[in-house]
């Protein structure tokens, strides 16, 4: 038996435990979402809008090898994800989840030294303006299989036609009015600004893990409209909800125990799905948020 046979190699164990710890933190950032009390979005505190928290669960599963594993391009662990993803819940749960953390593993899976915020959002630059017209491709092929709840038909760059521009700059022709898209144009700024101080102020103030994560959703509601809501329900019950938001924001940042504002909370999320009302963009940044963070290995 060689030497080679026996030892095992570097390279491949580096990468080996670097996939294990991107799927690690992808699946803590998806389960860490369904665990918080997030009010109009399916949870452990509740079910809605036709979905039950299983269903989420088993999505977090299914799709954290395709955005964990080794990948030619980010518009290939896109495709992957959402088709694992599609496999085992038959609906469209993630897809949202999964174009925030495509090019974040992608840069993540690309560096070369221990993950820093500078190192990842340098690197994460780096990937999105390398995104070719093949990355648009496979997304476009994954969103019309997740099909996804509002979605229509738009002039240019159409994800029914074949792509003729780079995800990039797709992305860019959507960023005024999604606010996933706006991440890829911005390098990823909202989760920057908003979504990471809140989690370490959060954090700061003695909350666990869950508290914070829903007040990073907070911060997000309070802070964008949530495009989610208004493609389906429109800009002034999309601005209607922020205000509400922003209510809930203060009087969370306001308290001393976060866990006296359940009650309330759990009284809007029963309104807010009563009324069909789903934040989901402002989920789906909380989790890219907390994915990131787990990333570099954060106090969580």
């Amino acid at each position: 038996m060689s030497v080679t046979a026996i030892v095992p190699d570097p390279v491949a164990a580096d990468e080996n435990g670097l996939q294990e710890r991107l799927e690690r933190a992808f699946m803590d950032a998806c389960l860490l979402d369904v665990m918080a009390l997030k009010p109009g979005n399916v949870g452990v505190h509740a079910d809605g809008h036709g979905m039950e928290v299983l269903d989420f669960v088993r999505s977090a599963r299914a799709a954290a090898p395709a955005i964990a594993g080794a990948a030619a391009c980010v518009g290939e662990r896109i495709y992957r994800a959402v088709a694992a993803t599609r496999a085992a819940v038959g609906t469209n749960t993630n897809l949202g989840i999964v174009l925030l953390a495509a090019p974040i593993a992608h840069a993540a899976g690309q560096a070369t030294a221990p993950l820093r915020e500078r190192s990842l959002s340098e690197r994460l630059g780096q990937v999105l303006a390398d995104l070719t017209v093949a990355d648009a491709e496979r997304a476009f092929e994954a969103i019309r299989l997740a099909n996804p709840g509002g979605l229509g038909a738009s002039a240019r760059h159409d994800v029914h036609q074949p792509p003729r521009v780079t995800l990039l700059e797709a992305m860019r022709e959507a960023a005024d009015r999604d606010s996933i898209a706006r991440q890829y144009v911005t390098g990823y700024a909202d989760l920057v600004q908003i979504g990471l101080p809140r989690l370490a102020a959060s954090r700061a103030h003695g909350r666990d893990r869950r508290w914070a994560a829903a007040e990073v959703y907070l911060a997000f509601l309070s802070s964008l409209p949530d495009t989610h809501v208004v493609r389906k329900f429109g800009r002034a019950e999309a601005e209607a909800l922020r205000e509400a938001a922003r209510v809930q924001a203060e009087a969370a940042r306001q308290a001393s125990d976060v866990r006296a504002l359940a009650a309330a909370w759990r009284e809007w999320d029963a309104a807010l799905k009563a009324r069909g009302l789903n934040p989901g963009t402002s989920a789906d940044l909380t989790v890219a948020t907390l994915f990131w963070s787990a990333l570099l290995e954060r106090d969580w």
